[in-house]
């Protein structure tokens, strides 16, 4: 008992320790989603912080090339000069949007970018005033705009900006970067730390493996041997058993025999007997019409009356006793018969059976419903006809006169088993007495229908045989439903049970 609970305890613990090893690594797992997902975040901000910069840088670029050009334009008056002027007064507008999506929508940053795209509208409101004036001849005017201070104080503002935010951009760079930097060193972290994890795991588990594989062995080595023992005796027992029941099938045939010829003996002698007494009763009218005075009236009613009385209670108990003889023989006769399985459509069985029961069927007005989807079997014929036989005549004997009777059969596949039923709506049967129809010489309800109690005995005989099962449920006054259960597929018998 201590080594068991030993064992229960180590199991406990390795179990425990299982768990928390793959709680841990759960653990990792989720760290390392997180921190891949911060990653991307850092990622994507310093993105955001590159482009931003570009844009800050390429904003005074353009506003560069585009001054150079004017310039240009200015002191020489050729055209090729106001190129880069155009490009950057076509390109300014988008880059000063889009360096608007980038900035943060408060903070410095955000002050920084309103004052400079105020600066650049300023600037390029300047150029763009100077080439107008240039372009239409009035060329003094415009080299006057640009000897003034306004171009240039708007071009220093544009530049001291630029230079403040690239340097607030190139400092939140360096603390992303820092950030990236950090977090990556946390996942490489948490990923060693994982694989270490697993790496115990794996040791843990091998170990436990190869112990319970060893466990395992052992008690399958255990087990096999149990298992010799149990097959020796099961086999021994079973050779018991056919031995047993091929000895009281035996028996019950030797019985019944013997008790056949004292049974014709008896019904020989009473015959003897009833013509004896026919012999007395013409000598007793003989007498008296001779003398009728010597004729008492006891001797008279002794033979007319009591000996014929006592004729046919010998004659009605010798009847009862043949059928029982015969039913005897005939469950011993069905015990050693080998049973063939085949194919039967029990649709076809149950309809021919209501077929030759449609007289009594039609006599009491009742009628018999067969579920035509009812699926086959492969079993004996023989038996699964008396079964179905035997069950559907008990269901019409036992219909109730009191409204029209219906017995309905039908059936269902359950996996590798087959499910009937015959349902009535007749007298039905006490729940005291579900158990007891099934034995020998056993009834129930009133005995006012002919019978031995032989008929429910041998159907659960049969079912038996075949592998199957039979029960009933039932209500007195209500009607009955017997179940029955067959395997789909009879396997066919041994040479010793057939021999049994």
């Amino acid at each position: 008992m201590t080594g068991m609970l030993a064992k229960s305890s180590a199991v406990r613990n390795e179990i425990l320790m299982l768990i928390l090893g793959f709680a841990a690594l759960v653990g990792v797992a989720g760290a390392s989603v997180w921190l891949v997902s911060k990653s991307d975040d850092f990622n994507r901000q310093v993105a955001v912080t590159l482009e931003t910069k570009n844009e800050i840088v390429r904003t005074l670029s353009l506003t560069q090339d585009a001054e150079t050009g004017q310039r240009g334009y200015l002191l020489t008056n050729e055209d090729r000069y106001l190129r880069p002027y155009r490009r950057a007064m076509e390109q300014i507008a988008d880059h000063i949007r889009r360096l608007g999506e980038l900035v943060a929508p408060e903070g410095p940053q955000r002050a920084d970018f309103e004052a400079l795209r105020a600066a650049v509208k300023v600037k390029f409101d300047e150029l763009s005033e100077t080439v107008g004036l240039s372009t239409s001849g009035k060329r003094d005017e415009a080299l006057a705009i640009v000897m003034s201070d306004r171009g240039r104080e708007a071009m220093q503002q544009v530049r001291q900006l630029v230079a403040q935010m690239t340097v607030r951009e190139d400092r939140t760079l360096a603390e992303r970067t820092d950030d990236a930097a950090r977090l990556s060193n946390g996942l490489l972290a948490v990923v060693v730390l994982g694989l270490l994890i697993a790496g115990a795991l794996a040791f843990v588990a091998q170990m436990l493996v190869r112990r319970q594989t060893r466990v395992l062995a052992a008690a399958q080595e255990e087990l096999a041997q149990a298992n010799q023992g149990l097959e020796a005796a099961v086999t021994e027992r079973t050779s018991e058993l056919l031995a047993a029941n091929a000895e009281i099938q035996r028996f019950a045939y030797i019985v019944s025999h013997d008790l056949r010829a004292p049974l014709v003996n008896v019904m020989g002698f009473t015959s003897e007997l009833d013509a004896a007494r026919a012999v007395l009763k013409e000598q007793l009218d003989e007498l008296t019409e001779s003398v009728p005075d010597k004729i008492k009236p006891e001797t008279r009613e002794a033979v007319e009356v009591d000996l014929p009385e006592a004729i046919g209670f010998i004659r009605t108990s010798t009847s009862k006793m043949d059928r029982l003889i015969n039913a005897i023989l005939r469950l011993s006769r069905e015990g050693r018969r080998v049973v063939t399985p085949e194919s039967v459509s029990v649709s076809e069985m149950a309809n021919g059976i209501a077929a030759t029961l449609h007289q009594q069927t039609t006599a009491v007005g009742a009628e018999i419903v067969v579920d035509p989807a009812m699926p086959a079997l492969v079993t004996d014929r023989l038996s699964i006809e008396q079964i179905f036989q035997n069950l559907i005549e008990n269901a019409v004997k036992y219909l109730d006169p009191a409204r029209p009777g219906r017995i309905e059969i039908r059936g269902r596949r359950i996996g590798p088993q087959v499910e009937y039923t015959i349902e009535d709506n007749g007298r039905g049967i006490d729940a005291r007495d579900h158990e007891r129809v099934f034995e020998l010489f056993r009834r129930a309800g009133a005995q006012d229908k002919p019978g031995e109690g032989l008929g429910l005995a041998f159907v659960r005989a049969s079912v038996r045989r075949l592998g199957g099962t039979i029960s009933l449920t039932s209500e007195a006054g209500k009607g009955s439903s017997f179940h029955l259960t067959f395997p789909a597929v009879l396997r066919p018998q041994t040479e010793t049970q057939a021999a049994a």
